[in-house]
């Protein structure tokens, strides 16, 4: 069982940053790739970054590619997303997700993962 905590969000205006981390319970932390999530109002779950086993492979959405970076830090069982220039289309609610793998690679974005948090509120005001 792992439980996951996610922290961060908030309120920014367009072109600022936030940096989002989760936290992770449990014993069996680096068993799991670890990926960011977000929902808009209306709209379905969406992937926006993931991050392998050991932190060597990370994958990101194109909307958000050049801007976002996923890292982890397996002896904190913490997961993060850096988000820089910002846009009004980022506001969200965001989602930190654990998935049990067996390689050293990042899972697809359509990958089903078997644990998730509770998520948070990021608005970016234009």
């Amino acid at each position: 069982q792992v439980q996951l905590v996610e922290s961060g969000g908030g309120l920014v205006q367009a072109g600022g940053s936030l940096r989002l981390s989760c936290a992770a319970s449990g014993r069996t932390f680096t068993s799991y790739a670890m990926g960011w999530f977000r929902q808009a109002p209306g709209k379905e779950r969406e992937f926006v970054a993931a991050v392998s086993k050991s932190g060597g492979f990370t994958g990101y959405a194109d909307s958000v590619k050049d801007r976002f970076t996923i890292s982890r830090d397996n002896a904190k069982n913490s997961v993060y997303l850096q988000m820089n220039s910002l846009k009004p289309e980022d506001t969200a609610v965001y989602y930190c997700a654990a998935r049990r793998v067996a390689g050293w690679g990042i899972p697809a974005p359509r990958d089903e993962y078997d644990y998730w948090g509770q998520g948070t509120q990021v608005t970016v005001s234009s």
